[in-house]
């Protein structure tokens, strides 16, 4: 009798292994997006239901407002994101600490992050993941391709633009990239997604002398005299409105100043590298204009 229970019940161990097995087959991937692009790229493949959070740089599109959030990308910790039950994480080098990044790891979960280098290939590398982490490998490709088409036409149109510029003989365009979203602003140097968006467009970027992000001082940008200010919405936003952006120390100094030059787009948009590469390119062009 005892035997023959023994025996019942490993059969029944047994059984209940193969059905966790099967379940943990057939259990779909559990995603969370640390990059704004990323979560683009996850929408445009139509994974979006395989993501059960993201960062806060997830803004767009409308939907990826409103998914469980996990903080800003570089400052994340283990547990928020332990939390939600990923298998995996997708992502750009830029995520951390990386001391966090090695506890996801070691927890067992998959990293999939791409070089944030700013370049078109940063786009195709978020695809290739999301694709893979997805198992949606023929809409990435697809994707990757459109993707391609369309920014080489952007290009395209930029270097005519700039043919018929010179053509005519008008003055190379100086550009001042100004974020503003919290406390003091900063300009953006070499190094930067605002640069590479700058150089894509056909323009100089007057603060090419330094790296990264910088504080400025109302000299520093009446010195730098840019003729056109990009910025984000979210600056224009956050500094209450056009009007009050233009008070923003130095600016009213400049060539761009005098002749209320401004341009703000989405934030995203301009430097998250996602799939609205090739339209944003299109549409800084069309601004610059």
């Amino acid at each position: 009798m005892k035997r023959r229970l023994l025996l019942q019940g490993a059969a029944a161990s047994m059984a209940l292994g193969r059905v966790a097995l099967a379940h943990a087959q057939d259990t779909a991937p559990r995603l969370i997006s640390l990059s704004g692009g990323m979560t683009e790229v996850v929408y445009r493949l139509g994974a979006e239901r395989l993501l059960v959070g993201t960062d806060t740089t997830s803004t767009y599109p409308a939907a990826a407002v409103r998914t469980p959030k996990v903080g800003y990308m570089r400052q994340l910790s283990a547990e928020g994101v332990l939390a939600l039950r990923p298998t995996a994480l997708l992502g750009t080098d830029e995520a951390g600490p990386a001391r966090v990044l090695d506890q996801l790891k070691s927890a067992g979960l998959a990293l999939h992050l791409v070089s944030a280098d700013h370049s078109f290939e940063e786009l195709r590398a978020k695809v290739r993941a999301v694709a893979q982490a997805s198992a949606r490998l023929e809409a990435g490709r697809a994707l990757e391709a459109d993707l391609h088409a369309r920014w080489q036409a952007s290009l395209q149109r930029v270097a005519q633009a700039e043919q018929q510029r010179k053509a005519q003989n008008r003055p190379e365009r100086r550009v001042l990239f100004l974020m503003a979203h919290s406390g003091r602003p900063q300009g953006a140097g070499t190094d930067t997604a605002a640069h590479a968006m700058l150089t894509f467009a056909g323009v100089r970027n007057v603060l090419a002398g330094g790296h990264g992000y910088q504080a400025l001082t109302a000299e520093a940008v009446a010195q730098a005299a840019p003729d056109i200010i990009i910025t984000t919405q979210e600056s224009v936003d956050a500094s209450g409105g056009v009007e009050r952006f233009w008070q923003h120390p130095g600016l009213a100094f400049t060539p761009a100043g005098r002749q209320q030059r401004l341009i703000a787009m989405d934030a995203m948009a301009l430097l998250g590298f996602g799939p609205r590469l090739p339209d944003t390119l299109d549409e800084l062009r069309q601004k610059l204009a």
